[in-house]
């Protein structure tokens, strides 16, 4: 066990679970994964091997005698009849039959209907009424000589979820964590192994957890396949449920005029729309309509009664197209169906989630490690959204006046989940803070930016996305991919400079018109469009001495990173002239030799280019640069490991610096003598 594990368990025992097993149990069975950890809670949330093993052998029993699989819903009948009765785990749905004014009840995998429901089991549990809930029930057999009378009946009926939470007690252990800790427990608890994400890229998992913890949030994630954007919403929660995007209707949502039944916002915490995008998808205008309405207001109505609800909305589907083609072309929500890509629905949205910098899930992303079981975290983000830390940023920053009142609240909004996510006992720093509130703007700043190239009306509107801190130091903030790509049709050339303003890297130090100048950029995390050459080039023009300090030049794709330079060094150096190149590193003492050997082999591979290549080691380094004899001095805030890892050689990013997404870092310029 990592010294992680070791400290989750002693904070929340009973209370985690290693993750490994709830896939070493599900194997095929379409079975979600807060099912299978309520089971692992009850006999396997524990650090002892003995008693995990126990546990796991079990939960299979449990699942192999009880959960109904669709192809074996035959011999569950059969059982149930031989026995009288017998426990399983199915789906259930119930509605009321008003002819014979008792409720039915369906069984998803068993394939039961009409099965006739007490009235206490839906009062206790009025989610049975909306799409299905997940149970244990007993199912009985008593033949009747009754024509049209079915033989089934439920003994009993519990939902799975975990029965309460002290909410207190959560916050109180939160403080025994650090930032760091906390976040890779928490992504631990979704499934993944944080040691495979950048800081940013956590970030946009657990942005996906903020709509089971705030009330009335409107996200939308669009992206390419394969990065997990639904799972969340269908496997790690019972107050969250996942519908297709075409397949719901204005009844099914809010509320059947002609029964009266409230539709599913009246039950759920968080409706998903899953695959929502799509141009030739069709939608209910007046869905639409009503949706604009909820997502701004909190309310609907049926006939002269408004109705009150708290359930968030989500919208995830695919992208057609790169990000750099949407950008040139048409604009970030260009996926959507034409019934939805309306600029006054759009502008309900909270935070638009850049799928595109979603990694595709693969093996090594998933953990083995321990984290909440999914139902208890389902149950603690239940009970934060009863409380609000919408204006908890004032203690820190002021948002610009300029932003309007729809943008504030769902920067606010966007700010106020993430720190139940994060920070649930409320305090955090001004730096933590700041990460919060950048991360907040840019997700709505997406929004409105998008809707400004669809309707010209969002024109009129001149917003400056800034905050000002109590010492008044003034930040503005620019999405990443205009950043890195620009936008033409909104006159915003890449790297934010607006309206001859710089956004983002105020003080930018590309060489400007040839020259290279003094200064710093930075380079933000998961940003793309970036390498050595546009790094280094002007200042390494004409150098014939060269000394690099780095004191990990070590791992493979470290010293990998080292002979792109050596690579990028040869393109630039007159032909004919040696340029002697000097690197300063170090490693740990059983690897010296190892390490010599390789640089050994770097000195022969350089010489025939003309670069005369030499090393040695100091175990005293910290800092990181890049001298040179023309007078440049370049620091380097990460060396030159400014790249996240790829997916290996067939990845086009491992042979295309420009493509790779980076680490968060800062290049200074200093121009010595």
């Amino acid at each position: 066990m990592t010294e992680l594990d070791k400290k989750i368990n002693q904070h929340f025992a009973g209370k985690v679970v290693r993750k490994d097993l709830t896939n070493l149990i599900k194997g095929n069975a379409s079975i979600p994964t807060y099912v299978l950890e309520y089971l692992l809670g009850q006999y396997a949330a524990t650090d002892d091997e003995d008693v995990i093993k126990e546990g796991v052998e079990t939960v299979k029993n449990i699942i192999s005698q009880h959960f109904v699989h669709r192809d074996e819903a035959q011999v569950i009948k059969s059982t149930v009849r031989e026995k009288g009765s017998h426990r399983i785990i199915d789906k259930v749905a119930v509605r009321l039959n008003d002819k014979k004014d008792y409720y039915e009840a369906s069984f998803g995998n068993l394939g039961l209907n009409k099965v006739p429901i007490r009235d206490n089991f839906v009062k206790q549990h009025q989610k049975l009424l909306s799409g299905g809930v997940w149970c244990l029930a007993t199912l009985g057999y008593q033949p009747s000589d009754e024509k049209d009378e079915l033989p089934w009946t439920i003994e009993k009926l519990k939902p799975i979820q975990i029965s309460g939470i002290d909410i207190e007690e959560y916050k109180e252990v939160r403080k025994q964590f650090s930032k760091e800790e906390w976040i890779n427990l928490l992504m631990h608890s979704i499934g993944l192994n944080p040691e495979e994400f950048s800081n940013r890229s956590k970030m946009l998992q657990l942005t996906r957890l903020v709509p089971f913890a705030e009330k009335n949030y409107n996200l939308i994630e669009l992206g390419p396949k394969g990065t997990g954007k639904s799972h969340l919403y269908s496997e790690l929660s019972p107050h969250g449920i996942l519908i297709s995007g075409g397949e719901v209707s204005k009844a099914k949502l809010f509320v059947n005029n002609s029964t009266g039944e409230i539709g599913l916002v009246g039950y759920w915490d968080v409706v998903a729309y899953d695959e929502f995008a799509g141009k030739n998808k069709k939608a209910d205008r007046g869905l639409v309509d009503i949706l604009k309405n909820y997502m701004a207001n909190k309310n609907f109505s049926r006939g002269t009664q408004v109705y009150q609800a708290e359930a968030s909305m989500v919208y995830v589907g695919n992208t057609d197209h790169s990000v750099p083609y949407m950008l040139k072309h048409s604009d970030l929500f260009d996926a959507l169906p034409r019934d939805y890509y309306d600029s006054a629905f759009l502008d309900r949205i909270h935070m638009y989630l850049p799928g595109w910098e979603v990694q595709k899930l693969r093996n090594e992303m998933f953990t083995g490690d321990y984290g909440f079981i999914v139902d208890y975290l389902a149950e603690v983000m239940k009970e934060l959204r009863k409380e609000d830390y919408m204006k908890s940023y004032q203690q820190y920053f002021e948002l610009s006046d300029s932003i309007t009142t729809r943008d504030k609240t769902a920067i606010e909004k966007t700010f106020s989940g993430l720190v139940k996510v994060i920070y649930p006992h409320g305090e955090f720093s001004e730096s933590e803070a700041k990460e919060i509130i950048d991360f907040a703007i840019e997700g709505r700043k997406r929004v409105k930016d998008q809707l400004r190239k669809m309707d010209e009306t969002f024109n009129d509107e001149v917003v400056n996305f800034q905050y000002k801190t109590k010492g008044g130091d003034v930040h503005k903030i620019e999405t990443l991919e205009i950043m890195e790509y620009g936008d033409e049709k909104l006159q915003i050339p890449a790297g934010g400079v607006q309206e001859e303003e710089t956004i983002s890297n105020e003080e930018e130090s590309f060489s400007k018109d040839g020259e290279p100048e003094a200064g710093q950029f930075i380079i933000r995390e998961n940003q793309t469009g970036v390498s050595y050459e546009k790094l280094f080039k002007d200042y390494l023009m004409g150098a014939t001495k060269i000394e690099v300090i780095d004191p990990y030049i070590r791992l493979p794709h470290q010293m990998k990173n080292f002979m792109e330079l050596a690579r990028l060094i040869a393109d630039i150096k007159e032909s004919g002239e040696v340029v002697r190149l000097h690197l300063i590193t170090h490693n740990n003492e059983d690897y010296i030799a190892e390490a010599k050997q390789h640089f050994q082999d770097m000195v022969d591979s350089l010489a025939p280019i003309d670069i005369d290549f030499s090393f040695e080691f100091n175990e005293e380094l910290h800092d990181r640069s890049i001298t040179t004899d023309t007078g440049w001095k370049i620091l380097l805030g990460r060396g030159l490991d400014i790249f996240q890892k790829t997916n290996g050689w067939y990845d086009i990013a491992d042979h295309y610096q420009e493509v790779r997404k980076c680490k968060g870092c800062e290049i200074t310029y200093l121009k010595e003598g």
